[in-house]
């Protein structure tokens, strides 16, 4: 499991995905309201806003606020006109960072970005400077204890997965980012314990950072992802699950 992916479970055991549900609000509607500007307002032939809406009712966000912000990517209501920008640096260690972004205004977005970096030890680099290092990957996490290893390994075999293996108490399934609705839905229609499911960038190699540093990274990541224009942030870290459970208890 990427350091990312990791941490997130960590961060959500510990109720700390989001600081605030209105910032998760907030990314969320970005994200549906772009994806209906992109593809269209209909999720049954959208995959990206189906995938937003459906991280949209795990938050338990109103229909209605979902609704409107679909209007405003197909232009039946006045909004914002988001951008997409992907950022791209460094973290203390040699720890690549990955930065998806929508915003209205790079040019407020860009400064705050490499503040962040510049403030945590990092630093920003070039479109391109470590992309390359990271591919995109649909992944599916199940509830390990709810289900037997060989029973859902055949269910996501059949569906079309390429890959799966347990990391502690979740089995991580993997498919490419084409096949990952596809597969996600034969798994829910299976009645299989499924506890997220996206396309991510996953690294195609880690790096392992401990000490001091291991804290610095985790540090970088979690103020990028307090920004408001920050949707993802992607890393290749590799750090022991009890020090990563010992900076989020500190």
């Amino acid at each position: 499991m990427s350091g990312h992916s990791r941490w997130s479970q960590i961060k959500r055991k510990k109720g700390k995905t989001d600081v605030q549900r209105g910032k998760l609000f907030s990314k969320i509607l970005r994200e549906i309201t772009v994806a209906a500007r992109n593809g269209g307002g209909d999720p049954k032939a959208n995959m990206r806003l189906k995938a937003a809406m459906e991280s949209a009712k795990e938050a338990n966000m109103p229909q209605e606020n979902m609704k409107r912000a679909i209007q405003k990517g197909t232009g039946e209501l006045p909004g914002e006109s988001y951008e997409e920008v992907a950022y791209e640096g460094y973290a203390p260690g040699g720890v690549a960072v990955l930065v998806q972004v929508l915003t209205d205004n790079r040019n407020r977005t860009g400064p705050e970005i490499r503040h962040v970096f510049e403030k945590h030890g990092g630093n920003m680099g070039s479109s391109g400077a470590v992309a390359w290092m990271f591919e995109r990957k649909g992944i599916i996490q199940v509830d390990a204890g709810k289900i037997g290893e060989d029973d859902l390994l055949a269910k996501a075999l059949d569906a079309g997965a390429s890959d799966m293996r347990q990391i502690e108490k979740a089995f991580e399934i993997t498919t490419t980012p084409a096949e990952m609705d596809t597969v996600l839905d034969a798994m829910r229609r299976a009645g299989v314990p499924v506890l997220e499911g996206q396309v991510s960038f996953v690294p195609q190699s880690m790096v392992r950072v401990e000490g001091k540093d291991a804290t610095a990274v985790v540090r970088l990541i979690e103020a990028l992802e307090e920004l408001d224009d920050v949707q993802s942030v992607y890393a290749n870290y590799d750090i022991p699950d009890e020090v990563l459970e010992a900076i989020s208890a500190a």
